[in-house]
């Protein structure tokens, strides 16, 4: 990647919350409780089955949004390196002993997708998570430039956004137009043996992960028309995390903050910042894996008829 911004500032990132200590409770599946799913901003109650909390190996750290996108130039600065992280596990200890549910998935990665912006895409982020370490090994991000906004509009419309997060700087400086996030993504897909164009165009042992239908089902497609661009082949299908919580705990979550609490996880760094929703949806996916879910596809576009999309999963979040 092309190196850039030789003098670049701290970030100005004020997380919402930042824990240093993400618990984790147990949180079994309670197959005798049918549920009617629909979509709903009350919550269930939690089970009162509970673990003693699990420490992190280091304090949390905002990551660097430069990084992210593989231009950060102050690696080898320590107040950076004290102040930003630049490492995209989610570090978390685990206790072997509460291993004994994990089950062997069906894919050996999961691509956890949390898009921003609801006029046009503005970030793009893909964490890439193992399916056997139960952890994020590698990431995609990019923020992405509209197309079809004014200047004027753009920069209210990211101050609005970003600025109250802190991170308006980094995103004027980085962004680029969703065609060219899309031929970056697929350069970094076919370098990590994900995707091949010339074997279809799906994906290789892996599949996308987002929280809810929205990203997949609506957004990329609007976005793709608004570039002038057809719909990848690798955005013909997903698994919905709310559907796979709702079918495996028999509980409600219509949302990424709704299955934290279920779980008892606090959220790390800032909500609708679209990396970070990303990294806690991994977390909740990897509590989901130790308490023996089993991730499945549960939506799929019919390849002569794109437009339409099959749900599969007959509970599920609407």
């Amino acid at each position: 990647m092309a190196m850039g911004f030789s003098s670049v500032p701290l970030l100005r990132r004020y997380p919402i919350y930042s824990p240093a200590l993400p618990y984790f409770f147990s949180l079994r599946p309670n197959r005798r409780v049918n549920i009617a799913a629909s979509l709903s901003t009350a919550e269930e109650s939690t089970s009162s089955s509970l673990i003693q909390p699990t420490p992190s190996r280091t304090r949390w750290k905002p990551m660097c949004l430069y990084f992210t996108q593989g231009k950060c130039t102050k690696m080898d600065d320590p107040m950076h390196n004290d102040t930003f992280n630049h490492n995209c596990s989610l570090e978390l200890m685990q206790n072997t002993a509460g291993l004994k549910n994990v089950r062997q998935q069906e894919l050996e990665y999961f691509l956890v997708l949390d898009l921003e912006g609801k006029v046009e895409i503005l970030e793009f982020p893909v964490l890439l998570f193992d399916a056997k370490t139960m952890d994020v090994v590698d990431l995609f991000h990019r923020f992405v430039r509209p197309i079809k906004m004014h200047e004027e509009r753009i920069n209210q419309y990211i101050e609005g956004k970003y600025g109250k997060l802190g991170v308006d700087r980094v995103w004027h400086d980085t962004a680029i137009p969703f065609a060219e996030v899309i031929e970056q993504f697929e350069v970094w897909l076919s370098e990590r043996q994900l995707w091949r164009n010339e074997l279809g165009g799906c994906l290789n042992n892996a599949a996308f992960v987002t929280c809810g239908n929205w990203d997949l089902k609506t957004k990329v497609p609007q976005q793709c028309t608004v570039a002038g661009m057809k719909l990848p082949p690798y955005f013909m299908e997903w698994i919905n995390l709310k559907d796979v919580f709702l079918n495996f705990y028999k509980r409600r979550a219509p949302g990424m903050l709704s299955m934290m609490r279920e779980l008892r996880i606090p959220l790390s760094g800032s909500h609708h910042l679209g990396i970070d929703d990303s990294s806690n949806i991994a977390r909740v996916i990897h509590r989901m894996l130790i308490d023996g879910a089993l991730l499945q596809i549960t939506a799929r576009r019919d390849p002569r008829s794109p437009e339409k999309v099959e749900f599969l999963f007959k509970n599920r979040i609407v």
